[in-house]
């Protein structure tokens, strides 16, 4: 776009020394040639009329020398008209320039919106602290037994190896290797098919195919760790990424009948899914509740 401002500009320039050289009719001609160039340019710039095009602002007794005056009259309007020309790609590259400034604004906004939105996905994302384990304290022995050894203190319990497995799913995810998470959740929900975080990982599991961009293996996934746990604690999570596993898949109905489910099975599902709903619902054209 600068490029052809540029142009016009050495043209405008070109022009100039010129009127006292050529005879008043092929400047005049020339000078056309630059006022239709100008508004192609405009148009180019402002292809939908959104922002206000410039018109030449030529005085109207400078506009009635231009058709029949003396020759000397004819070079005063031609002057004229290139000075207006000037004018007005002066005000062109202003708006041009006030443009660009907007749009690397709203671009700077954008970017920190979708840092701000990962960083709150994550925090909302990651599984909950374990609660601390409580410390047995030896019981004191009596009294006629102040020599006799003490017990040992009892161990601390091993980590849960299910939440572990689920840790390292989430780790892969959460880096977007999602193919490798794919792989590990599958492993570990098969390898603690009763453990508390199976719900978990299926869950995530589901959400990889997603952000695949697989949305009929999610689908398949998550609906299965809804109907096959439905009190786990990912159950109505897996409800809301289906619903929008059908959207993907252009089975709009289907979504709006999940999500109307979600709403009444899980009345008490957590912020992070209740918030999205409203969202999610409009996106699959869902009459409204």
């Amino acid at each position: 776009m600068r490029y052809h401002l540029l142009g016009l500009v050495l043209m405008t320039a070109v022009a100039a020394p010129a009127l006292a050289q050529s005879r008043p009719d092929t400047v005049e001609r020339r000078v056309d040639r630059l006022e239709q160039q100008l508004r192609a340019v405009q148009r180019r710039v402002f292809p939908a009329g959104g922002a206000q095009t410039v018109e030449p602002e030529i005085p109207a007794d400078v506009q009635a020398a231009m058709g029949g005056a003396p020759p000397g009259n004819a070079m005063s309007s031609l002057i004229a008209r290139v000075d207006s020309l000037d004018a007005q790609l002066r005000t062109l590259t202003g708006q041009v320039e006030e443009q660009s400034n907007r749009t690397r604004q709203i671009e700077d906004g954008l970017a920190r919106l979708r840092a701000d939105l990962a960083n709150r996905i994550e925090r909302l994302e990651a599984p909950p602290p374990r609660a601390a384990e409580p410390r047995l304290e030896p019981r004191p022995e009596p009294a006629l037994r102040e020599t006799a050894a003490q017990p040992a203190r009892a161990a601390p319990a091993a980590p849960d190896a299910a939440e572990e497995a689920y840790n390292a799913g989430y780790r892969l995810w959460d880096q977007r290797r999602f193919a490798e998470a794919q792989a590990a959740l599958e492993a570990a929900a098969t390898r603690y098919p009763s453990s508390r975080w199976t719900s978990w990982m299926r869950n995530l599991q589901g959400r990889a195919y997603l952000d695949e961009n697989k949305p009929a293996t999610a689908a398949r996934i998550l609906l299965a760790n809804y109907q096959d746990n439905p009190r786990g604690e990912r159950a109505a999570d897996s409800l809301f990424y289906l619903g929008q596993a059908l959207t993907r898949l252009n089975r709009r109905p289907e979504a709006c009948r999940v999500y109307d489910e979600l709403a009444q099975v899980y009345s008490n599902m957590r912020d992070f899914i209740r918030t999205r709903l409203p969202e999610a619902r409009t996106a699959a054209r869902c009459a409204a509740n």
